[in-house]
């Protein structure tokens, strides 16, 4: 089956840059999965390629490269960073600080009360992404210098939450609405990939990896994985930096 998820011309005179091109990619993603329905226990879907669209486009003009490394895959956006920030493991200081975005977004119209969308005014610390993002400042130093190795993207663009403001993650969701999302979520992946010319494709954790080697199955890019950053994972709290060099030293990646 062809691709939906037509790339823009990036060569030759008038051509689009990288990160426009991802634009492109991303708003198609944004508007198929706009479409989809999710049911109970899912009472609240976020969107923040819709209403952070400003910050995440920013995000991709200003720092995607294409013959990068690696893609590092995330799942899907966490409460207090993506869906907050418009960009993968989104920690708010991390967005604001080191890689100097800045931008308004526009408060998604169904608010969970316990999850509010307060973009980068939040105060509430994303562990995964101060991890993932910390490592890259301590280890590359300019954000330059970190994404002409490696460009850091979601899998899925939806944040899901349950009535008490629990956190859903899409491999828990119905199998028939991880069929419509996954399918959709593929078709952006393998553009994105299409598109960025990665050596490798490294999932920041199991799901993402997996998700990785079903939807690029086909193509010649490597795949790998790194441990997750979450602090509900007891190795990354015992030292996520070290053992994520470690993985990437494993797959014959030198961290720098």
């Amino acid at each position: 089956m062809p691709n939906k998820f037509a790339l823009a011309e990036t060569t030759g005179p008038g051509s689009r840059s990288i990160g426009e091109s991802l634009i492109s990619i991303s708003r198609n993603l944004a508007a198929r999965t706009g479409s989809l329905k999710f049911g109970s226990p899912v009472t609240h879907v976020y969107r923040p390629l819709d209403y952070a669209r400003a910050l995440h486009e920013q995000y991709l003009l200003r720092y995607a490269n294409r013959g990068v490394k690696a893609i590092l895959l995330g799942m899907n956006p966490g409460p207090w960073g993506m869906a907050q920030t418009g960009v993968p493991f989104g920690e708010v200081r991390s967005v604001r600080e080191w890689l100097r975005l800045d931008g308004q977004l526009v408060r998604p119209r169904n608010e969970h009360p316990k999850r509010p969308v307060q973009g980068l005014s939040c105060l509430r610390n994303e562990v995964s992404g101060a991890r993932l993002w910390g490592w890259a400042a301590q280890r590359f130093k300019q954000p330059a210098e970190f994404f002409r190795r490696y460009f850091v993207a979601n899998y899925c663009p939806l944040c899901f939450l349950e009535s008490t403001g629990r956190n859903r993650t899409p491999d828990k969701l119905s199998p028939a609405e991880r069929e419509s999302l996954f399918a959709v979520c593929d078709a952006a992946l393998k553009a994105t990939v299409e598109l960025l010319q990665p050596q490798w494709v490294i999932g920041v954790g199991t799901f993402a990896e997996s998700r990785a080697r079903s939807a690029l199955a086909e193509t010649d890019v490597r795949i790998g994985r790194i441990p997750h950053p979450s602090p509900a994972s007891p190795a990354a709290n015992r030292g996520w930096s070290a053992a994520a060099e470690g993985a990437l030293r494993t797959l014959g990646l030198e961290p720098s």
